[in-house]
């Protein structure tokens, strides 16, 4: 367990921004910063960085937290191991108590995985630059590839022997389970024989976002046509490469300063790329171009240069890849390099200013590279032309921004030839389907994944409810703040009004969560003490945390229940004065209007004289206490 003094370091020191640019593209918004939400696909961005608070809060998911809820969610990492990357970040020596049985059983696969991930990638790096065979195979093959030393010191590159089980007998040695060296795909089960995976081959790590190596891809260097080229590590607990593109640990910095990425093929043509001055590029990772690698590239920019070789299978791959690129909203433009060159050669064969001019010169839109390309093999046939033009079509009514689409149309239309109108009405024709298609899909799915990821907050029906959350939030938010000055001319905070007004009535909040925190404000107010927020942000009742950083969050919609009073402004913080004392009027205002409600189904009950006289009283006392605070609401709906 950790020291309580380490995580009172650990939580003051991590920086909310420090942590989430890391992996998001931020830009200022006032006093806050706004991104891509790295936890669902978006295209407007809704994602919120408080650093006043040290919060983060999406509006289109729902999610939110501090810096250590950040990495628990984006690296699915334990608490504890959340702190322990923190703390390695910032440089925070990490003293743990005493580990009990409970503790040690909860350290959970993955983390075993990553560390046999990290061995392995050491053990071949090693490898590469030390071993007799590493140096005269491996290193060789890189050096003839034209990298240099420092290229394969920041890509990690290495080499495993060919020698069958070398690498899993020294992992062994080193006191890895075979368990976890089999489950990371580094070691083969064959009967009852381990061998290594990826003997015989150049070693390609692949990192994750936080720069941990979490696979391997892995080339042979033998000339045996039954020998597959390249190899890669199985899906695992830490690995899913439909989710990952190779390269973004290292180009990720350099995508979001340029704003934009460049896509290839492979590993070497990453590399080479990178070496030569472009180092915003990134590869599929060895799988055809998914949804979810666009989506991982959109998180620090919307412009995507695709540069795939010039062969059939580069074209088709290309042709693929622009249709999923667009329908995520990005801008995309292709590079079809000089016959015979891919990246990595071409790269190889000029200087970095001649790259970089070529790949800005020559790179086209999406439009223009496909005219090009289907066009070749029309041959004047008018039925081949219409099926090339309507694939084109079919492309643009993927881009969701109206605008966009109706540019790219009119486009298309200069290109080819034929009437904005004719392409208007295949437009339309193409929408409607691509319409139908996602709402069989929604039908289709099971009935929990069919509801809108933004969801409002959980209420009550009742508005007591409601207003018990608004007076949480105006304690957390403005509890220090001046409200007015009382006859002797004394300060008096909204934290001490509202407070003492609920107290004063003997309340007590029908909601649990929001009475936990009242009472946490209140023990505050108590003591004399300024409300502390991280006291509520890392608080360890997970739902404390959830509720404070939801009403923290400057965009937060319970506050619109003034916009029916026409009371509701910007700059809420000027009108306290008017806000508080009507939030803790409506308050009693809705407990009122629950007692009545009760009153009254109490007196449908069979009841003695006494029993119903006594109801009828109170009924009327409090409704005309009820008249009286509808006229100070300006609501007179009784």
């Amino acid at each position: 367990m950790i020291d309580a003094s380490t995580l009172e370091r650990i939580i003051d020191t991590a920086n909310v921004i420090d942590v989430v640019q890391d992996y998001v593209t931020l830009k200022r918004r006032g006093a806050n910063y706004l991104g891509l939400c790295p936890f669902h696909n978006e295209k407007t961005p809704s994602f919120t960085v408080s650093p006043a608070k040290n919060i983060y809060k999406c509006f289109g998911c729902g999610k939110g937290g501090n810096p250590v809820n950040f990495i628990m969610e984006h690296d699915h990492l334990s608490y504890y191991e959340a702190l322990k990357f923190l703390a390695r970040k910032y440089g925070i020596d990490f003293i743990e108590k005493e580990q009990t049985e409970e503790d040690i059983a909860q350290k959970n696969i993955r983390e075993s995985l990553e560390i046999v991930t990290g061995y392995g990638q050491k053990y071949f790096s090693e490898t590469l630059f030390n071993h007799t065979d590493g140096k005269a195979i491996g290193l060789s093959y890189f050096k003839e590839r034209g990298f240099s030393d420092k290229t394969i010191q920041t890509f990690q590159l290495g080499y495993c022997t060919d020698k069958r089980d070398d690498f899993t007998q020294s992992a062994i040695k080193a006191g890895y389970k075979l368990e976890f060296l089999v489950k990371t795909g580094l070691t083969v089960q064959h009967n009852d024989r381990y061998f290594d995976r990826f003997s015989g081959r150049v070693i390609f790590p692949i990192h994750a976002l936080s720069g941990k190596p979490i696979a391997f891809g892995a080339r042979t260097l033998r000339t045996d046509k039954e020998t597959a080229k390249y190899l890669n590590s199985p899906e695992s607990e830490i690995y899913y490469k439909s989710k990952i593109v190779y390269g973004i640990y290292h180009a990720k910095k350099a995508i979001s300063d340029k704003g934009k990425c460049f896509l290839v093929e492979g590993y070497i043509d990453v590399i080479s790329m990178f070496q030569a001055g472009i180092e915003n590029v990134v590869a599929s990772s060895g799988t055809s171009l998914t949804v979810e690698q666009v989506r991982l590239i959109k998180r620090f920019t919307d412009n995507i240069t695709i540069i795939y070789d010039g062969d059939k299978a580069g074209i088709n791959a290309a042709l693929r890849g622009i249709d999923i690129i667009i329908e995520e909203g990005l801008n995309v433009k292709v590079l079809l390099l000089p016959e015979g060159e891919d990246p990595d050669s071409f790269s190889r064969k000029v200087s970095s200013s001649e790259l970089i001019d070529y790949v800005a010169k020559n790179e086209t839109d999406f439009i223009q590279f496909k005219t090009k390309i289907l066009l070749k093999d029309v041959n004047n046939d008018p039925a081949k032309k219409a099926a090339v033009i309507s694939d084109i079509v079919k492309s643009i009514a993927l881009i969701p921004n109206n605008l966009t689409r109706s540019l790219y149309l009119k486009e298309c239309s200069n290109l080819l030839e034929v009437d904005e109108s004719v392409l208007y009405y295949e437009l339309n024709n193409h929408l409607i389907k691509n319409a139908d298609q996602k709402r069989n899909k929604r039908t289709e799915l099971p009935i929990q994944q069919t509801i809108t990821q933004k969801q409002p907050p959980v209420l009550s029906n009742k508005q007591f409810d409601i207003v018990e959350k608004e007076i949480v939030r105006l304690l957390l938010t403005y509890g220090d703040k001046e409200l007015f000055y009382t006859e002797n001319d004394v300060s008096q905070s909204v934290a001490y009004y509202i407070i003492n007004e609920i107290k004063n009535d003997d309340i007590v909040f029908s909601n649990q969560l929001y009475q936990k925190v009242f009472e946490l404000i209140t023990s505050f107010y108590n003591d004399g003490n300024p409300i502390e927020h991280k006291t509520f942000i890392h608080n360890e009742n997970p739902e404390i945390c959830k509720l404070t950083i939801d009403l923290l969050t400057p965009i937060y919609d319970l506050s619109k229940i003034w916009e029916k009073h026409d009371s509701f402004v910007t700059s809420e913080d000027l009108m306290l004065k008017e806000v508080v004392p009507k939030t803790i009027i409506s308050y009693k205002y809705a407990r009122i209007k629950k007692e009545l409600s009760e009153i009254e189904k109490q007196l449908k009950a069979k009841l003695d004289d006494s029993q119903i006289q006594e109801l009828i009283q109170r009924h009327t006392i409090l409704k005309q206490i009820l008249i009286k605070i509808s006229m100070l609401i300006g609501n007179r709906t009784i």
